[in-house]
């Protein structure tokens, strides 16, 4: 198993690949993002990380982003491309992102109610 040298990364996108994320072309913005970051000879730069259900499911396709811990909704390939060009410039895409990170998390007007985790009924 490889380990990499993450000194000099600056972003890590967090791209979900559960169930309702597979269905909204997850494989296709995984591949996109990567392509894009090496096409950008970036790699040193952003790293990515596959991950299982975000429990985002209503936003699908689901992409995180941090250090900012911006939360991006129904990222295309193409969206999942422009990404990778924003955060290299220390931007965000603000028409997908349904919440950001400062010290606790902030909603964006886009942001579908979820569940409160806190009551077992809703488990």
């Amino acid at each position: 198993m490889t380990t990499w040298n993450l000194n000099e990364t600056h972003c890590h996108l967090l791209i979900c690949n559960g169930g309702s994320c597979m269905k909204k072309q997850a494989e296709d913005v995984t591949q996109a993002i990567r392509d894009e970051i090496t096409t950008l000879g970036a790699d040193r730069l952003i790293h990515t990380t596959r991950t299982r259900c975000n429990g985002r499911c209503a936003d699908a396709c689901v992409v995180i982003a941090y250090p900012d811990g911006a939360w991006y909704k129904s990222i295309t390939p193409d969206l999942g491309r422009e990404l990778v060009r924003r955060h290299l410039t220390g931007g965000h895409l603000e028409d997908q992102k349904v919440y950001s990170f400062d010290g606790k998390f902030i909603a964006s007007g886009l942001s579908v109610v979820g569940k409160d985790k806190t009551r077992a009924a809703d488990h």
